[in-house]
Formats: structure tokens, C-alpha cells, sequence
């Protein structure tokens, strides 16, 4: 049974599948049809959903998603608002009056996605005002993509919807909401019945020890998080998806531990709730999210679940192991600790064992190191690497210590290059040092050709950016009086 309220209505599906998605229980069996279904991989946005969940304050707070990609019994306690919820009779929304008036529109069929973007900014707003600025502006459109007004008409709405009357939807009015929808919450947030009586093909574990014995009785389910990669298998390569475990409620997975030496994350955090601690601690690393992907996905994303997906391209990988991050490990066996560069094996292939699961990702301080990280990729934003590179290093005394070369869309896993950090290591970042350590990049990666770059390019584009890092350092060191002065910036740009 997913129970949970639609544009303030409350509703109770019972017997869905387990890999219908939020999009399918919408259009299929509630008959909402305004949420349109474009790319089904979570990239365009046409299928853009609001969810609300508990604020801690009595209120809602709400976040945008792709519906196309979102299990549908991740509803299960919610507020999901469709662009049909918006209006007020026949009064409309002011993102709505602000997308009619500045000719937002074209075809249409990537507004209803837009106009739920805009709607989760404008509450942002109206609850914690704050600049518009351009940065907030992409970070919020990001994930929408629209091939007929060139944009322009849509910037032009975002700006002008905090000017139009607040005309809020009729179930705004209903003061009983938000605690119905908590309780609703609560109660999904329980401890969940024995693992031997879920007989849906779903089941959702609220702790430790319900996910370790549903890991043992059924070893080879598949397991979601945000679902943000897993349910491409459903929309793109129609494979069903008949014994998911669904770890996203996961008490001891949704911690943020901080320690001595660093922070152990739980695999089910969401990138969005990363976002702080990495613009405090890993600046480099916040300032690779807005690179990463749309506000949608990292709304949903984890990096549990880019670890384990264990694609060569994902954007994570190789900036943990230029940090030397450690990854805790889980299951019916037991728990054991790994570096990050022992986890992956071979292409999609990684070293958990029978009914394993990644519990938490250790990420080290970064004390007196510098990271930097650059991702190479056809559109800007949400897309896919052809070549991510992560540099991890110390300087001491005027030479380089501790360095890490990790990269991503260089081989059939991400994985450090050891020849060109010995390269670097205990020398002066002199053009000398990194011809050598650029050298040697050819001799240790030999990408494939596909549709993102060819193996030559990946290769020139390496080499390029390790020529990038010394032009850098370069630049950050002063000489006077033949003493080096470096200055130790945060490279957060």
C-alpha cells in the first residue's frame, strides 16, 4: 500500500508493482496527465514533480524530482504536488501567470515540468527570501530542458513571479495538512515488519538490522536509493525489476558522522544534504555539484549509490580516491572497512560480496592537502563525463607530497594514476616534473572511443588538465628573494 497525498488529497494505491515509477502511478493509474514523460532517464525534466515532506516545524518543505525515475512507493508518506495543484480555481499561480505572460511557453509539453521547478523555488522563496541571483536561477532550471523558447522568456518568469500576488492552491488553505502529512511520515518512518512478510516484491527497511536480514534472505534483490540510475534499467532497458529492497529510509544510512580525521557519510545521504559540508570543508568538491547533475537528482542521488553503480564515468569515484576515502561495508556476514581503490575490481564490477551493501563512505579532512576537480563534458550542466579529473596533494617546503591522480572516462573503472603521481611525488611543480608525469599518463590509461570522446582525445584532454593544475600552482607561488612563497588557497574554482 502507498499511501500518501496528491495536491492535498490523500490516496491509497494498493498492489503496484515494484518498479512502477512515480510518472506511471501518476498518468496510469490516478489519471494525472499533465506530467509528460520526455526523456525517462531523468535528464530533460518534462516529468518534474514537487514532493513535500516535513519541515521539523510544523509546515512542509518542498523539493523537485523526476518522476520518471522516482519509485512510486517512494510516495509513501509524502505531498506530491502536480502541475494540476497549482491553480486556484481559475486563478492562477503566479509562476504560472509569470510563464503566460512573458511567453514561456511554446509546444508546452516541457512546460508542466518548468512551471514545478519554478513552483519549488517560489516556496523557497516565499518561506526564506533571498536574492535571485543567477547562480540560484541555473541551480533551479538546471535539470529542464526546453528546444523552443531559448530560454530567455523562462529567465524572464523566474524574475517577475515574486511580483505577481501570492495566489496559493486550495489545499494551502487546509491547515490540517501538514500534520496529516507528518503522521503519514511518522509512520512510514517506523520499524518495518519481519522481512519474511513482505510479499509485494518491495520492501522498505527502516534500520540496520531489517536490511542485513532481508540482504540474507534475498541476497540477489536489487537495491535502491534515489533510483536515479537503477530505474534506467526500467525505462531505458525495459528490464523489470521484480525484488527491490529499498534502503532510502535507513536509519543508520542517512547519518553524517563527524570525526577527528573526517566525516563518515551513510551510503543513503542525499547530494543535496552533502551540499554544506562540502562547501565548508571540500570546496572543490561543492563546487563539482553544480557540474554533477540537475537540482532534481541531487535531490534524490547518494553517493552510496554512485560508488556502488561502479560506472567508470561516475563523477564521485575519483574524487574520493584522490581524498584516499574508505568505504564501511555491510551484510549478513558481518562489516569490514576498505580503501575506496580496492572496491573497484573490474568494469561493473566491485568487491562486495554476497549480500553486501556499502553502509557509510569515510571522507578524510583535508588538513593541509589542496583538491582540485575538473570535469569535461558536451553540455555544462547534468551530463555525462568524458574525462573527470581529481588532484589531491600537499606542498611542503616548495615540492609535492601526498599526490593523487584519480580520473574517470580513462579506463574501465576509475582508478588512480601511480606512475604519474610518483612522477610528482617529492618534486617542484617545474614544467619538467609534469612533461614527465604527463608522459606517463600515456603509458598507463588507454581509453575507449565512444560517443563522448575519442581515446586520443581522453588522453590529450588528461595531459591537458595536469598541465592546467601546474599552470595553477604556478600562478599560487611567488618568489622573493629566491624563497617560494606558496600560498595555500582552497582551488575552489
Amino acid at each position: 500500500m502507498i499511501d500518501f497525498y496528491l495536491n492535498g488529497q490523500r490516496q491509497q494505491c494498493a498492489d503496484v508493482s515494484p518498479d512502477t515509477s512515480a510518472l506511471e502511478l501518476l498518468r496510469l493509474f490516478l489519471g494525472k496527465t499533465g506530467t509528460k514523460e520526455g526523456c525517462a532517464s531523468g535528464d530533460c525534466g518534462a516529468c518534474t514533480v514537487a514532493i513535500g515532506e516535513p519541515n521539523g516545524q510544523g509546515g512542509l518543505v518542498y523539493h523537485n524530482a523526476n518522476a520518471c525515475i522516482m519509485p512510486a512507493h517512494q510516495l509513501h508518506g509524502r505531498h506530491l504536488v502536480t502541475v494540476e495543484g497549482l491553480a486556484r480555481g481559475d486563478a492562477l499561480h503566479p509562476v504560472q501567470a509569470a510563464m503566460v505572460d512573458c511567453h514561456g511557453s511554446q509546444c508546452g509539453f516541457c512546460t508542466p515540468g518548468i512551471i514545478m521547478s519554478l513552483f519549488t523555488l517560489h516556496e523557497g522563496q516565499r518561506h526564506r527570501p533571498a536574492p535571485l541571483t543567477q547562480e540560484r536561477l541555473e541551480s533551479a532550471l538546471g535539470g529542464n530542458l526546453c528546444r523552443c523558447t531559448g530560454y530567455r522568456p523562462i529567465r524572464d518568469a523566474a524574475l517577475r513571479m515574486g511580483d505577481y500576488p501570492d495566489t496559493h492552491p486550495l489545499w494551502a488553505d487546509d491547515p490540517d495538512l501538514p500534520g496529516n502529512v507528518e503522521s503519514l511520515f511518522t509512520d512510514a518512518m517506523r520499524p518495518s515488519q519481519p522481512a519474511s512478510e513482505t510479499a509485494t516484491g518491495y520492501a522498505m527497511p527502516r534500520d540496520l538490522a531489517s536490511l542485513r536480514e532481508l540482504r540474507r534472505q534475498r541476497p540477489d534483490s536489487s537495491l535502491v536509493a534515489g533510483g536515479t540510475d537503477l530505474w534506467l534499467e526500467v525505462t531505458q532497458q525495459l528490464k523489470p525489476l521484480e525484488d527491490v529492497v529499498d534502503v532510502h529510509q535507513v536509519a543508520e544510512l542517512n547519518t553524517i558522522e563527524e570525526t577527528a580525521d573526517g566525516w563518515w557519510v551513510g551510503a543513503a545521504v542525499t547530494y543535496r544534504r552533502l551540499e554544506p559540508l562540502f562547501a565548508e570543508h571540500y570546496p572543490a568538491f561543492a563546487h563539482l555539484m553544480h557540474r554533477f547533475a540537475s537540482s532534481q537528482i541531487r535531490n534524490r542521488a547518494t553517493m552510496g549509490g554512485n560508488v556502488a553503480n561502479a560506472s567508470p564515468i561516475g563523477d564521485t569515484p575519483p574524487v574520493l580516491l584522490a581524498l584516499g576515502a574508505r568505504l564501511a561495508l555491510d551484510g549478513p556476514e558481518g562489516q569490514r572497512e576498505l580503501p575506496i581503490e580496492s572496491f573497484f575490481l573490474d568494469y561493473k564490477k566491485t568487491a562486495l560480496q554476497e549480500g553486501e551493501f556499502i553502509r557509510a563512505i569515510f571522507l578524510p579532512r583535508l588538513e593541509e592537502r589542496q583538491l582540485k576537480v575538473w570535469k569535461l563534458s558536451k553540455r555544462r550542466e547534468d551530463d555525462i563525463s568524458a574525462v573527470l579529473a581529481a588532484f589531491s596533494w600537499r606542498l611542503d617546503d616548495g615540492v609535492m607530497r601526498d599526490v593523487h591522480l584519480a580520473f574517470g572516462g580513462m579506463a574501465a573503472i576509475p582508478r588512480r594514476a601511480p606512475q604519474a603521481e610518483a612522477a610528482l611525488e617529492g618534486q617542484p611543480p617545474v614544467p619538467a616534473a609534469f612533461e614527465a608525469a604527463r608522459a606517463a599518463l600515456r603509458q598507463e590509461f588507454q581509453p575507449l572511443d565512444d560517443v563522448r570522446g575519442s581515446s586520443e582525445y581522453r588522453l590529450v584532454a588528461a595531459a591537458n588538465l595536469l598541465e592546467r593544475l601546474r599552470l595553477m600552482l604556478h600562478k599560487e607561488t611567488r618568489h622573493d628573494n629566491n624563497t617560494a612563497e606558496v600560498c595555500l588557497d582552497a582551488y575552489a574554482h
